[in-house]
């Protein structure tokens, strides 16, 4: 019979061996699977005025695509943990690769809007699934190493959503959109053989790879990183978590509307499709300085409310540039846009500064993000509804100046130095 201490080393990750053999394949899965999170996202959005035209769908489908990643991040950062939890998470993260390569090759062979459509979903769900399950797997296979290759996913993330938007026109223009929007589809392809391996070599009762995960898997669990947490529910009684949600939120409400409507903004004050490309590649990159820099600041101050007051005032002057005199100082103002999401690394580091246990950072992450991307998701279709029913953009930036401010309400209520355990 086995003991409790026995129980708790074998569901423990801090317990497997300190070694590298039989995780070079892990970390290549996990660092090709973080490049492909928001490839659907950014190679889509600099070509959707040209396949407006082409399929003939107004600035309100504009605002539908615009809404899907957030929406699909939303469902499937609800779904993804027990679908893990039946099937594993290295299955998993295969089946999220999988879908994601299926969903790029359907888009990039679409006739109409509706094939559009339903690609984008297909790959988006994939991508969602590789949200959920990245992190545990890091948690599980690199427990020594936990900050070091979560830096580096996060990075490697980041890239991918640069380069897509980065030659998107480019490549549309050299070999036709159907490439540019294809080819992502080979980096998920290669992404899912890592996992394979992976699967393959825990057939191996004999290896130290595959003794490694049933210690991880002790009961018929599959993914003890993902049982739901005892306090689920509990985290929707608590200001905090309200606020954290309302942050999180309105930072990606703002986020994906600039993804999706940056491009065309651009456009239509004069420049050229890849120059708008190009700016979506610029916001980009600003979030990966600050993905890098935020946690590192975040954890040094005991109320990060001023940052959050500095990242407001950076999207209301990018906002205003943008408005009234957008080709005037374009890289400036994308420039401070790419700066006002640092909301995002800090509501993320703030999941573990604001919980004492491992069961209330479980509960705030999943309550903070799925209310979070199901408010985010009404940003890019408000925007477009907003843009097509005025014929401009003052009304579309009126909306996201209010997302600043609920951003703000949700930044006081998150930032102070408070645990949400100690609000249950």
């Amino acid at each position: 019979m086995n003991t409790p201490s026995r129980d708790r080393r074998r569901l423990d990750p801090a317990s497997t061996p300190r070694h590298w053999d039989g995780r070079a394949l892990v970390l290549a899965g996990i660092v090709l699977s973080a490049f492909n999170l928001r490839t659907a996202v950014t190679s889509l959005t600099p070509l959707l005025d040209q396949l407006e035209e082409l399929f003939g769908f107004g600035s309100t489908m504009t605002g539908v695509f615009g809404m899907l990643p957030s929406a699909a991040f939303a469902v499937f950062g609800v779904a993804t943990p027990a679908i893990a939890h039946r099937i594993g998470l290295e299955r998993a993260a295969l089946l999220s690769m999988l879908l994601a390569a299926a969903g790029l090759v359907a888009r990039s062979m679409a006739g109409g809007t509706s094939g559009l459509l339903v690609g984008s979903v297909v790959a988006l769900a994939g991508m969602g699934m590789g949200n959920v399950v990245l992190p545990p797997l890091v948690k599980r296979y690199f427990p020594d190493r936990v900050g070091a290759i979560s830096t580096l996913y996060i990075t490697v993330l980041q890239f991918g959503t640069i380069l897509p938007a980065l030659v998107a026109v480019p490549l549309a223009a050299a070999a036709g959109w159907r490439i540019s929007l294809g080819v992502w589809s080979l980096i998920a392809v290669a992404a899912a053989l890592p996992w394979i391996g992976v699967l393959l070599i825990e057939r191996r009762k004999d290896s130290a790879l595959a003794r490694r995960h049933d210690h991880a898997v002790a009961a018929g669990d599959e993914a003890p990183e993902l049982s739901a947490p005892p306090a689920r529910g509990k985290a929707s009684r608590s200001s905090l978590a309200w606020g954290m949600a309302l942050m999180f939120g309105m930072t990606s409400l703002i986020t994906y509307s600039m993804f999706t409507w940056l491009p065309k903004l651009m456009v239509e004050a004069g420049a050229s499709p890849a120059f708008g490309g190009t700016m979506v590649a610029l916001f980009s990159t600003l979030g990966l300085a600050s993905a890098l820099l935020m946690p590192a600041v975040a954890v040094r101050v005991r109320n990060p409310f001023p940052i959050v007051l500095a990242c407001a005032a950076c999207h209301v002057g990018a906002f205003a540039g943008l408005l009234f005199a957008p080709m005037a100082a374009p890289l400036l103002w994308v420039a401070l846009l790419g700066l006002g999401p640092s909301t995002f690394p800090l509501a993320l580091t703030l999941i573990n500064l604001r919980t004492r246990t491992p069961a209330g950072s479980a509960a705030l992450s999943g309550f903070m993000q799925g209310l979070g991307y199901a408010l985010a998701c009404l940003g890019p279709l408000l925007f477009g509804i907003l843009h097509q029913a005025t014929h401009g953009w003052l009304w579309p930036f009126a909306m996201l100046t209010a997302s600043v401010v609920v951003l703000l309400v949700g930044g006081w209520l998150a930032c102070r130095p408070r645990m949400l355990e100690d609000s249950w």
